[in-house]
């Protein structure tokens, strides 16, 4: 191994890189090990792509402007949080929700909007035949399945087009695209959504609040998971150091962070494969996976957030939950603390509408998050008493969020790189996941598996 001029030198067993969920969860389990721990996080914050908001004085007046719910069948972030002393509450749910279509606000209940008969049929059967496709899907090997390769040739977009015949349906589903992948259809490989479907249990799972994704919140902000988990790390736990460069042999790996060096006989690289991919290796990757590193984009969000003396849209009988078929904005929820104080309207820019948003300044942005919460909930929202929004595309240590998504052709010829270590190195983040693929319970599904493996190479 190459030696690096540095003015201070670290040893350890393992170095992690990325102090999110997957990092932390990582560290903490080859702690419990017995392994000696060193793990590198570029922020000056842990917590990755969560990020909590204090919204009042009190302990539990937060909001997340970053990942946040946590639902059913979501096992492990469950379990991390009572672990951790943490509680949940549901989100509001309790009321109207509204549709915005063709210059209208509609009011309806369920998850699907009023759309028209023959368009919510065809949104129905939409997602009964993508949950039945993504039912063909070996989540550990997506690439295996007989329909990987046709799947993989198309985009989501293509597979509506041919599909669905009526504009309401149609965008209906983009919509819902973008809420789940923060991309447009025709940025995300059809294999790769069956993927990620069959992932999470169904395509109405990843959208719905009640039983779904969406369901549950954490008492005090979601950040707390990762806060409370580097609390445990201690002095193992070092802040504000990039990593830059990664040399690795036989022997081990050699992390360049600055005028840092650690030295460790493995390595858990627990960030965005897109910003993995960016680190310098010494000797370089193998091909595929810079291949896969390359072709991983980023979704991308701008998370914006509301704030008013009280959630006045429910004593007029609206959940806060709206769709907006005309935009920006697409998606909305009422995202206030669990005691209703202040009052929170929650608004995703999401896809295409953030990737224009982010050519804006901020005023304007906030002017047409205004205009929609506006058109949908009346005159008082006009006036917030606050204003938050987050975009994560302009993070450097996150490129991004949710999650990464791939494009055609990059599972069935790069999949098999995403969790194969190589040599000393290994691959943790939820975009590694099988379960709950790009989302926290994700996160924390590579990290305990990243852990095992490191572990086991060490005996």
């Amino acid at each position: 191994m190459l030696a690096r001029m540095a003015e201070k030198t670290l040893a350890a067993d393992v170095a992690v890189v990325g102090a999110g969920l997957a990092g932390l969860v990582a560290a903490r389990d080859l702690v419990r090990a017995g392994l000696d721990v060193v793990v590198l996080e570029a922020r000056d914050r842990v917590g990755g792509r969560t990020l909590n908001e204090p919204v009042g004085p009190a302990a539990d007046q937060v909001v997340e402007l970053g990942g946040e719910w946590l639902g059913p069948t979501q096992e492990r972030v469950a379990a991390l949080a009572r672990e951790l002393g943490l509680e949940t509450f549901a989100t509001h749910t309790a009321g109207d929700n509204l549709l915005e279509r063709d210059g209208r606000i509609l009011r309806y209940s369920g998850t699907i909007p009023s759309l028209g008969p023959l368009p919510l049929v065809e949104v129905g059967i939409a997602m009964a035949r993508l949950n039945r496709l993504a039912r063909t899907i070996d989540v550990a090997a997506p690439w295996t399945a007989p329909l990987a390769a046709k799947a993989d040739e198309q985009t989501v977009a293509s597979w509506i087009r041919r599909n669905v015949r009526t504009r309401a349906a149609r965008e209906a589903l983009r919509i819902a695209v973008e809420a789940v992948w923060s991309a447009d259809p025709a940025d995300v490989s059809l294999l790769h959504a069956l993927f990620y479907i069959r992932s999470g249990g169904s395509f109405e799972r990843l959208l719905d609040t009640e039983g779904g994704a969406q369901q549950d919140r954490v008492v005090g902000g979601s950040q707390l998971l990762s806060l409370r988990l580097a609390e445990q790390l201690g002095e193992r736990l070092r802040l504000q150091t990039p990593v830059t460069q990664v040399v690795h042999d036989s022997r081990g790996v050699e992390l360049t962070a600055g005028a840092l060096c650690v030295r460790a006989r493995r390595a858990i690289v627990a960030i965005p494969p897109t910003l993995a991919g960016r680190l310098r290796y010494e000797p370089a990757l193998p091909a595929v996976r810079d291949g896969l590193t390359q072709r991983m984009a980023m979704g991308a969000v701008i998370k914006c957030m509301a704030i008013y003396d009280e959630p006045f849209w429910r004593a007029e009988g609206m959940s806060g939950h709206a769709t907006s078929l005309t935009g920006p904005a697409a998606v909305f929820y009422d995202n206030s603390p669990p005691g209703g104080s202040p009052g929170v309207l929650l608004a995703f820019l999401e896809g295409r509408a953030a990737r224009a948003a982010l050519r804006q300044t901020t005023t304007l942005r906030q002017a047409l998050v205004l205009d929609g919460l506006t058109r949908l909930f009346g005159p008082r929202a006009r006036h917030p008493a606050r204003y938050v929004e987050k975009a994560w595309s302009e993070e450097p240590f996150s490129g991004g969020g949710y999650a990464g998504y791939l494009p055609p052709g990059a599972l069935t010829d790069h999949g098999a790189a995403l969790r194969a270590a190589i040599g000393p190195l290994h691959w943790a983040g939820t975009e590694t996941a099988t379960i709950w693929n790009g989302y926290m319970d994700g996160a924390i599904q590579s990290g305990e598996r990243a852990a095992r493996e490191v572990a086991g190479a060490l005996g």
